[in-house]
């Protein structure tokens, strides 16, 4: 399947910037353009949501638009996407500003990642509130724009915006875009506020940022996909990054390169990790997938796929396939995504704002009755005191499943 997830992207930066000097009946004409567009171009845009109801909430975002801005406009859209109820149907902006921190969820809370190098002693603190209000507060008003029911899938949006200025100002959680403040706590208890001015960026992700030591090796390489050999533990581990090619590095030829090294190690355990993979092309992992059916690593307590939060779309679904077609035992969080959802995403943009909405065109159902993300065969929490020191639960719980 090819689930183009960054087509709305190709499209949305291929085009004209966003113009900021915009009058309301500019929002209001886009705002038609979409409630007049997305039901004929959606496969079926009224299986979560009546077409009463989209209508409605349509007249209530026009109603609110009485002063609107790009904030206001951007926060209401993703409301209605959350009305929607279609996990791949959502809004994509070109945006221009980010605040240079990035956050990680743990079992014991939010704690700062990553952060820019005037903001480095905050590294490993735990967010408790942004521009003085609580966290729980802020989680509150992000489930207005973001949909809840799927926890994974509400945690990785949820983290992916909480740095986003103009996402916080349309929530009115903040004032500006130009700064924003943050409520953290030390590791030893200590609470301070601590004000990060934004930068010009798309994402916190792009940003060059100084990162907590001591890593897991899960997160390692920059590329689509990488494998490493642990002779001393016997361990193979395949990070499956993107269901996306390599030109420099097509994955017909990786997989040669893995199966070799399979053939000539023999080792007593194969990891394939999925738990960053956002989707892309689930035909690409097949040849994979075949080959493995027939290896002797085809067995409980050597095959193992390590699924989480950010499991999404055509990652999913080879997951899935794996479950399914092997006798890999899953291990992680609950995916992102839904088992049976709707995909194949493509975009249009609206006239003014030349904002992208991205929607489905085609159902997949890959496992009859089964309705929601799915769910690991043994499930692994995640603390802040083991990343601080390197240790990722996944692969250590490898080495005892059987």
């Amino acid at each position: 399947m090819k689930r183009i997830f960054i087509l709305g992207f190709i499209l949305l930066h291929s085009g004209l910037a966003f113009c900021q000097q915009l009058s309301r009946a500019d929002y209001l004409e886009d705002l038609k353009y979409l409630k007049d567009t997305l039901p004929k171009k959606h496969i079926n845009l009224f299986a979560k949501i009546s077409k009463a109801d989209f209508e409605k909430n349509i007249a209530a975002i026009e109603s609110r638009l009485t002063f609107p801005d790009e904030e206001t406009f951007t926060t209401e859209l993703f409301k209605l996407t959350v009305a929607i109820g279609d996990e791949h149907t959502h809004v994509e902006r070109d945006f221009t500003k980010v605040i240079p921190i990035r956050f990680n969820k743990f079992t014991e809370g939010i704690y700062v990642t990553a952060t820019d190098t005037a903001n480095a002693d905050v590294l490993l603190y735990r967010l408790t509130g942004v521009n003085g209000h609580s966290i729980t507060e802020v989680t509150s008003r992000f489930k207005e724009i973001i949909q809840s029911e799927n926890a994974s899938f509400f945690n990785v949006r949820f983290l992916h915006f909480i740095n986003n200025p103009v996402i916080l100002k349309g929530l009115h959680i903040t004032g500006s875009t130009d700064e924003t403040t943050f409520d953290l706590t030390a590791p030893n208890g200590k609470t301070i506020r601590r004000i990060i001015r934004s930068v010009a960026g798309k994402e916190a992700m792009n940003l060059p940022l100084i990162e907590v030591k001591n890593r897991p090796l899960s997160p390692g390489k920059n590329e689509n996909y990488w494998y490493n050999y642990d002779p001393k533990s016997g361990t193979l581990y395949f990070n499956y990054n993107k269901c996306q090619g390599q030109n420099s590095h097509p994955f017909s030829a990786f997989n040669d390169e893995l199966f070799a090294t399979i053939a000539k190690n023999r080792p007593q355990r194969l990891v394939i990790d999925l738990r960053n993979n956002g989707g892309g092309n689930s035909g690409i992992l097949r040849p994979f997938i075949d080959r493995i059916q027939q290896s002797y690593l085809n067995s409980k307590g050597k095959l193992f796929v390590l699924i989480g939060r950010q499991t999404f779309s055509s990652a999913l679904l080879n997951a899935v396939a794996l479950k399914q077609g092997t006798y890999a035992t899953l291990l992680g969080e609950p995916t992102s995504g839904s088992v049976n959802h709707y995909g194949e995403v493509r975009g249009f943009k609206l006239p003014h704002t030349k904002f992208v909405i991205a929607y489905s065109t085609r159902y997949w159902e890959t496992w009859k009755g089964h309705d929601g993300p799915l769910v690991p065969d043994v499930s692994i929490t995640y603390s802040v005191k083991n990343f601080s020191k390197g240790v990722d639960e996944a692969m250590v719980a490898t080495h005892y499943t059987r």
